[in-house]
Parts: structure tokens; C-alpha cells; sequence
């Protein structure tokens, strides 16, 4: 028995051990396998975040990282305008950052800051630990090096390549910045919401005040929003802010950075962010100008990147006083319309409105619109027939008149007959008279006597640049195509002397740092006499005492200008200025549809002038004169406005300008008692001017000129409407003064020819174009 069971226990041994040594054979085939396995992922997971880390930035790179800087915009007084930015941020150094402000950031996304190396392990395995126990993902483990590794050079895709590129590149952080400057960089590069990034941004929009000046509630209140800006937003929901700056607030306590009472006091402080907005890649302040200067000069010139992207500074030269005075005038206007203003000293554009609302068309009209100025052009037409030798004083035909234009495309007689505002005349008048009441016959006549190419070439130097500027006798009548802007800066001459002015809104350009990449100074040249433009501003200046333009007046104030009214009613407009400003203000419909028959320069554009012209003095240095002008060869002189002779008491007399020698030296025989043969002996006196037209109407040539009578002879076709007829003693003769050269037939179309015309593009092409411009810029709206 005992040999049997020795036997049975000895092959129950040997089949335990070949039991054990399989089993054996098999863990550690099992252990080699686990451990290649391992050996491989570790061989192909090295090989990946060596792929990894060799496709991020290097040390260096880390190192001459630049963060995208908002560009900002001041007004003349180093006012805000606006800033523009893909990412709203201005750097702000660490020593201008409070220490409560940092110490909310570290208690709330990071307290082991300054002992960790860019990576905190333990805080992998807490947060681990926490979001398994949880059952969901209830706490993160990045560190503010690996928040601001993501922010600066990877995007926020949750994946574990992310994770893996997030961590290398905070060490690297870590090896090449100081803690000090990691936070600083931090502050600065990370998002508080409402297109708030950085700390600037953020102190701006949420307190409107500057980082340094943040209190405990403020701080703690920004540090929570860090986690989930939309999610933690004060502005939408305020009672998740409150509870996660309940949370900050713990944190610092907990970590000894403040008191439990002064977390209590934190807490029961009420923020208050009504004004809170979101800011807009596009501009809300001065949109028509900031658009202006951005299209026309800082994107084609700095491109894109460094607009939105290099943090430059742009200081104009609007003042935003005026700009708003502008903004609010403009409302007024029934229609669309545009407001310039000038310093007509150096060109600088101190407002510049093109539209009532920028959100709802992007049509500039201040620099885009080509539209006639009708009469408001008439000064540039008698300051060239000045030039001439033409008075003031001297005497024009107000009365119909027709050309002879050819054949139209039907082949029927084509007849230009300009006529008068009301369809009134009135006989021989002062050219004074003529450019205080608008009579367009007068202007029509003194164009041809003085010469459409002398027109052009005084509008050429005066500053306006338009190709669309007719070389026939409508130009006398405003048929040109101009912007309000170029209007407003050919005005200046009436204001400076004679001196052409290039109007600009920016005065420098530089970088952050402030090293000027570029400055702006006033471009201007003598191009009119000053004694022709001091006396056309004296004949404007009684156009608003006594003419068309009486709704600009300004008591206490010298004002000048002019009204301009197009045919149908399409556009009106006032141009004119006072000492120290020159403005422009534009009315008319986008589809050129009539203003009604009220909608005149004087009745429309006048009193907005008015309205904004008064207000903008306020900001600005005016004075209430214009300098004085003896120095320039021009006398102050007291005349007649009907007859052109010195005033008498009873006399409708204007105060004006007129170079010396050129004035009359006899009183007016008609209503100032002055004698009839003291003004026929008067070298100076009054002279009456025919043009070609008259000389062909009258009958009249330069051989046969001495009649002296108003009436065309009878028999003529034409009769002249007389309504004051000036009649002296027959034995005098009547000194009649032709031109030097008589300008040669005319074809005049009453508006510019069509190939002269601008394209007249709609609201919605333009808008269309705006975009274009955008994306062809890399701008989003």
C-alpha cells in the first residue's frame, strides 16, 4: 500500500511541475510580449513626440515670439478713435500689473506656479483621480505655461496630440523665459471674453480703467473669468461670475494671499458693466474716416498683418469734438449726405462724415460720391474772371440767353438755354448782385468772357483734382463731377490767401514702441493771387449777410460761402467757412432723386452748416476775424450793390474787398446823391460787360461800342427783361468793355458731356466693393 501510494504522489508531483512549468512558460512568454509591446510603443511613441516636438517652434523661435498687437487710432489730441485688431490686445509690463491681479490669476488656474517646470505631474494625476470619481471632467491640469503654450502657438482641438505639443512646448517655455516674464506674457496673450484679450483690453471694457488701478473685486472677478470666458461672462451671466469669483476668492484665502475678511468685502462689492460692449474688428467711432485713411493709405501702404496684427499707432488729425458735431449734424438731413471740415492753413481734415450710417451703407460720400456743386463752383468761375481784370463792381446782362449746341442724336436742333433759379431776370447787374443771388445768366456770361481754359486752369490750381471737369460753359454753372472733399479743399484758397492746401487726416505713424515709420507735414503753394481771393471771400462773406446763404450766419462771426443747387433738385450744398475752419456739407439721395423744390443749398445745407459750424467753433481756436489783409494790396470799401459806385446813405451797400487802384471814387448818382459827371469822369467807375453772346445778340462789335443804353435795339429777336434799368443823361457815354479775346462759339451742354461723366455707381455696388476690399485684405466684419 504504502509503495502504490509513494507512486501515485510522485506522478502527481511530475504533473504538477509540468503544470507549473507551462504555466510558467506561458506568464513569461506573456512578460516578453508585454515587454516588447512596451518596448515598441515606447520606441514608436518617442519616434511620434520626437515628430511632434520637431514640428513646433524651437527655443529661438520661442524667443523672438510677437504677439498680435491691436493698431490704435488717436484723434489730434491723442484721443481714442478706435483700435483695430484681429485679437483686441495692448501689452501691459509685469510692474504694471498689481500683485492682487496676480495672485488671482495663480489662485485660480495654478497655484503650484513657481514650483513646477512647465508640466505639473501631480496635478495630472489629482485631476485624473477627480474625473474618474466624478464620473465626468470636473477639473483641468494645465499650468499657466501650458495655458499660455496654447494661446500663443496651437489651437484649443482637444486631442491627445494637442496634450502632447502643449506640454513640450511649456518646457521650453520654461527653459527660455523667467517666471516673472512667463506670467507677464501670460496676462497679456490670454482671452477674457468679449473680444477682450490680454489685461488691457480686459480692465478696458469690463471697468474702463487702467490694469494698475484694479481692486481685489475686480481682479478676482477677471481671474475667474479665465477658466470659460462665455460660460463665466459677467455681462450674460452674472451669477456664474459671482460664484466663480466666490471661488478665487477661497483660493487666495486658502493659499494665504488675503484675509477671510477681505474676501467678504470683495464679495459683497456690486460690479456694474451696463456699458459693457463687445468690440469690432470694424469701427464704430468716425467709421466714414477711419475707413477713409484705412483703405486709402494704412492697408495699401502696411498691408493687413501689420494693421491688425504689428500694434502701430496712428495719430490723425480729426479732432473728435468736431467729428461728433459733425455725426450729429448730418441727421438732420432728410436725404443721404456728407459733412467735411478743413484747417484751411495746413489741409489737416479736422471731421469727415460720408453717410448718416456707416452699418447700413459703406458709401463714403465725403471722398466717393462725384456729384455737381452747381452754383457753389460760381467763386472759382468769377475769382478766374478776376484774374482777368474784371471787378466786382463791373456790370453783367441778366437775361436770357441761348446757344446753338448742334444737332442731338435725332437730328434735331440742340439749344442750351440756362436759366435762373424761378425763372426771373433782372436785367444789368453788379457782378456782386449776380454772386449774392446766384443769377446763373451772369455766370454763364462772365465765363465766356473770360475764357473756359483760364477757368479750368484757376479750378486746376485751386486743388481740384476731379477728371471730371467739363471744358465747355456749364462748368460756369457747376456741371462738374467733384467729391465733397475736394470741394472743401479747393475752398481753403478763400480762407489762407490764395494758397492750395492738400488735405490729409494722418499726422504720423509709428510703431509700439513709438519709432516714427512715417509723418505728415502741410503741402501748400501760392496758386491765386491773395488780392483775388480775399475779394471773392468778400463778396461770399455778403452772399451769407445778405444772399442765398443767409441760414449760415453765425453772429459775432465772419462767414463766408456759397449755396449750390443742381438740376431737379438732385443735390444741394453749402461750402464756406469761417476764420480757422473750412467746411463742406453735401445733401442728395444716392439714386439721384430729387430733393423736392425746397431742396435748395440755402433751405437744406445751409442750416446744417449752420448747426455744425457753430457747434465745432467751440473746440478750436477761432477768431472772429479773418488776419488782415492790407498787406496784400486790397482796400475795404463801402459800395453801391446795385450800381458799383461808392455807397450813399440811401444805397443797398456791401462792405468788400478790392485791390487797390481798382475801386470807384465817386458816390452812386443814383440812390447816394453822388453827380452823374463825376462818374463819367471816374477812371474807376463801373463798366458794363458784353460777352461774344451779347456782342452777336446786340449787334454790337468792338468797332462800334459807344451806346450807352441797357436795351437791346429794337427789332431784335431777343428783348432783354429789365427790371431796374439804370438810364443816364444822354450826352454821357456809357463805358462799355469787351472782351480781350472773344471767346470763340461755344458748344455748351447744359450737363457734363457723357463721356466726361463719372460712373454713377450704386449704394450697393459700393458695398459690394467694401467687401472685395475686406476679403482681399484678410478682414472679417
Amino acid at each position: 500500500m504504502s509503495q502504490k501510494g509513494d507512486k501515485d504522489r510522485k506522478n502527481r508531483s511530475k504533473s504538477s511541475k509540468k503544470k507549473r512549468s507551462l504555466l510558467g512558460t506561458v506568464l513569461y512568454s506573456f512578460l516578453v510580449v508585454i515587454l516588447l509591446a512596451s518596448a515598441v510603443v515606447a520606441v514608436v511613441g518617442s519616434l511620434y513626440i520626437r515628430s511632434l516636438a520637431a514640428s513646433l517652434p524651437t527655443s529661438e523661435e520661442i524667443a523672438r515670439y510677437e504677439p498680435d498687437l491691436s493698431t490704435i487710432v488717436y484723434d489730434r489730441h491723442n484721443r481714442v478713435i478706435t483700435k483695430l485688431f484681429r485679437q483686441n490686445r495692448t501689452w501691459v509690463n509685469l510692474e504694471d500689473i498689481p500683485v492682487v491681479m496676480r495672485n488671482a490669476v495663480i489662485a485660480a488656474e495654478d497655484s503650484e506656479f513657481y514650483k513646477h517646470k512647465g508640466v505639473d505631474f501631480s496635478a495630472i494625476i489629482r485631476a485624473f483621480w477627480k474625473n474618474v470619481t466624478s464620473g465626468r471632467v470636473e477639473q483641468g491640469a494645465s499650468t499657466i505655461t501650458q495655458q499660455l503654450a496654447r494661446n500663443m502657438f496651437l489651437t484649443q482641438e482637444k486631442t491627445l496630440a494637442r496634450k502632447i505639443k502643449e506640454a513640450i512646448l511649456a518646457v521650453r517655455l520654461e527653459q527660455t523665459f523667467s517666471k516673472e516674464k512667463i506670467l507677464e506674457m501670460y496676462l497679456n496673450v490670454i482671452y477674457f471674453g468679449h473680444g477682450a484679450w490680454g489685461i488691457h483690453s480686459a480692465c478696458q471694457l469690463y471697468f474702463n480703467k487702467e490694469p494698475k488701478d484694479l481692486t481685489l473685486s475686480e481682479a478676482t472677478l477677471l481671474a475667474g473669468i479665465i477658466k470659460a470666458p462665455e460660460y463665466y461672462s459677467p455681462k450674460r451671466h452674472p451669477k456664474r461670475a459671482a460664484i466663480r469669483q466666490a471661488y478665487v476668492l477661497r483660493r487666495m484665502v486658502e493659499l494665504g494671499m488675503i484675509s477671510p475678511q477681505d474676501a467678504e468685502r470683495a464679495k459683497k462689492i456690486q460690479l456694474d458693466f451696463q456699458g459693457l460692449k463687445k468690440p469690432s474688428l470694424m469701427f464704430d467711432s468716425a467709421p466714414y474716416f477711419i475707413s477713409y485713411i484705412l483703405f486709402d493709405h494704412l492697408l495699401p501702404k502696411y498691408g493687413s498683418d501689420l494693421v491688425y496684427r504689428g500694434g502701430l499707432r496712428v495719430y490723425t488729425t480729426i479732432d473728435l469734438d468736431i467729428q461728433r458735431a459733425a455725426e450729429e449734424a448730418i441727421q438732420n438731413l432728410k436725404s443721404e449726405g456728407a459733412i467735411v471740415a478743413l484747417d484751411p492753413y495746413t489741409g489737416e481734415i479736422l471731421a469727415l462724415v460720408g453717410g448718416k450710417d456707416f452699418k447700413k451703407s459703406k458709401f463714403n460720400r465725403a471722398t466717393q460720391a462725384y456729384r455737381q456743386p452747381g452754383s457753389a463752383f460760381k467763386p472759382f468761375v468769377y475769382a478766374a474772371a478776376l484774374e482777368k481784370g474784371l471787378r466786382p463792381i463791373d456790370h453783367v446782362f441778366d437775361a436770357p440767353l441761348s446757344f446753338d449746341n448742334g444737332v442731338d442724336e435725332n437730328g434735331e436742333e440742340n439749344i442750351w438755354s440756362p436759366g435762373n433759379y424761378g425763372g426771373t431776370y433782372h436785367g444789368e447787374v453788379t457782378i456782386l448782385e449776380a454772386m449774392v443771388h446766384s443769377y446763373n445768366t451772369v455766370a454763364v456770361r462772365v465765363g465766356q468772357i473770360t475764357g473756359i481754359q483760364r477757368i479750368l486752369n484757376l479750378a486746376r490750381d485751386a486743388g481740384f483734382t476731379s477728371p471730371h471737369i467739363p471744358a465747355d460753359l456749364s462748368v460756369a454753372l457747376g456741371s462738374a463731377s467733384i467729391t465733397p472733399l475736394e470741394l472743401a479743399s479747393a475752398y481753403c484758397i478763400f480762407a489762407n490767401d490764395g494758397f492750395r492746401v492738400q488735405p490729409f487726416g494722418i499726422r504720423k505713424v509709428t510703431t509700439a514702441a513709438g519709432e516714427i515709420l512715417e509723418s505728415f507735414e502741410p503741402l501748400k503753394f501760392q496758386a491765386v493771387p491773395p488780392q483775388i481771393t480775399t475779394t471773392i471771400r468778400s463778396m461770399m462773406e455778403e452772399v451769407v449777410r445778405s444772399g442765398t446763404g443767409r441760414r449760415a450766419k453765425i453772429e459775432g462771426y465772419e462767414v463766408f460761402g456759397k449755396t449750390g443747387t443742381t438740376n431737379e433738385y438732385s443735390d444741394a450744398w453749402f461750402a464756406g467757412g469761417i476764420p480757422n475752419m473750412v467746411a463742406v456739407v453735401y445733401a442728395g439721395n444716392d439714386d439721384h432723386a430729387s430733393l423736392g423744390k425746397a431742396g435748395t443749398g440755402g433751405t437744406i445745407a445751409a442750416p446744417v452748416w449752420h448747426d455744425f459750424v457753430s457747434k465745432a467753433k467751440e473746440y478750436i481756436p477761432i477768431d472772429t476775424t479773418f488776419p488782415d489783409t492790407s498787406t496784400y494790396d486790397v482796400v475795404e470799401v463801402q459800395i453801391c450793390r446795385e450800381t458799383g459806385f461808392l455807397a450813399g446813405d440811401s444805397c443797398p451797400s456791401a462792405s468788400i474787398l478790392m485791390p487797390v487802384g481798382t475801386t470807384p471814387e465817386t458816390v452812386c448818382p443814383i440812390h447816394g446823391g453822388g453827380s452823374w459827371e463825376a462818374a463819367a469822369l471816374d477812371p474807376n467807375s463801373p463798366k458794363l460787360l458784353l460777352s461774344p453772346k451779347d456782342q452777336e445778340t446786340l449787334g454790337v462789335t468792338v468797332a462800334s461800342a459807344p451806346v450807352y443804353s441797357i436795351a437791346p435795339p429794337e427789332g431784335t429777336e431777343e428783348q432783354i427783361v429789365v427790371q431796374t434799368p439804370y438810364i443816364a443823361p444822354p450826352s454821357l457815354d456809357r463805358p462799355i468793355e469787351m472782351p480781350e479775346e472773344p471767346t470763340p462759339k461755344p458748344k455748351a451742354p447744359l450737363v457734363p458731356k457723357i463721356e466726361s461723366r463719372p460712373k454713377e455707381r450704386t449704394p450697393e455696388e459700393i458695398d459690394k466693393r467694401f467687401r472685395e476690399l475686406l476679403k482681399q485684405y484678410g478682414i472679417t466684419e
